[in-house]
């Protein structure tokens, strides 16, 4: 990414002081500054942070390399996503969509590590965009569904932003997670729900639901049972 070069040069950073900052090789950092490098998320991050940015911001700008002028890109993609930037401040999000049919197809694809082949997209208008990957799911059943404003009913499309399952106890994580709805990828289902709670001590979720019909009690998930969650950040029907 031409960026990185053009945020160093301008704060004064040699690659050595980049490369020794995010624990990488100085080989890599210059593999990193070139236009179409695949950057580990894990390390894309860290340069962002490093650069007090987000990932968004970084692949928001792309550096001329004639003339060095920052030119917004209007369109990117990362995490398999494809985002344009609106004038209006909103982003309209290209995403992978799960669709229920899939459902068994897509859990045998990450259990195994495998990819899923030209998965269909689905589009979204968001106010905010994440850091994380987006997908989008199809919704089974209507535990979700209580008839309120706030409802998933079955087929519902919604879209989730990938959170890392392994600081959902930490308290930063925790804040403004509780009682919100997400998609949650197990062993084997994937299932709609809120979470209203967190137990650190025994590794596990409260998953509760809309629908009060008593085939819909609420339960715990061990973490471990969980191949990843998306918090629902967006709904259409």
């Amino acid at each position: 990414m031409h960026i990185i070069k053009e945020l160093r040069r301008k704060n004064g950073i040699n690659q050595s002081d980049l490369a020794s900052a995010i624990g990488v090789s100085l080989r890599t950092i210059q593999l990193y500054e070139k236009k179409d490098a695949n950057i580990p998320i894990k390390n894309l991050t860290k340069i962002a942070d490093f650069f007090d940015s987000t990932i968004a911001e970084l692949y928001l700008q792309e550096v001329n390399e004639e003339d060095g002028i920052y030119t917004h890109k209007r369109v990117f993609s990362t995490h398999g996503n494809i985002c344009h930037v609106l004038k209006n401040g909103k982003f309209l999000i290209e995403a992978p969509l799960l669709l229920a049919d899939s459902h068994d197809t897509f859990l045998e694809s990450v259990t195994n590590e495998k990819a899923l082949e030209r998965p269909v997209k689905c589009t979204f208008l968001i106010d905010y965009f994440d850091d994380g990957g987006y997908m989008a799911f199809e919704v089974i059943g209507d535990s979700m569904n209580d008839g309120s404003v706030h409802s998933i009913p079955n087929n519902a499309l919604v879209l989730g932003v990938k959170i890392d399952k392994g600081n959902i106890f930490s308290d930063a994580e925790m804040k403004g997670f509780l009682n919100k709805a997400f998609m949650i990828v197990g062993q084997n289902r994937i299932i709609c729900k809120q979470i209203t709670g967190f137990n650190a001590k025994n590794q596990s979720l409260t998953c509760s639901s809309l629908n009060d019909s008593p085939e819909y009690r609420d339960f715990e998930i061990s973490l471990a049972d969980v191949v990843s969650i998306f918090r629902v950040v967006k709904r259409q029907f």
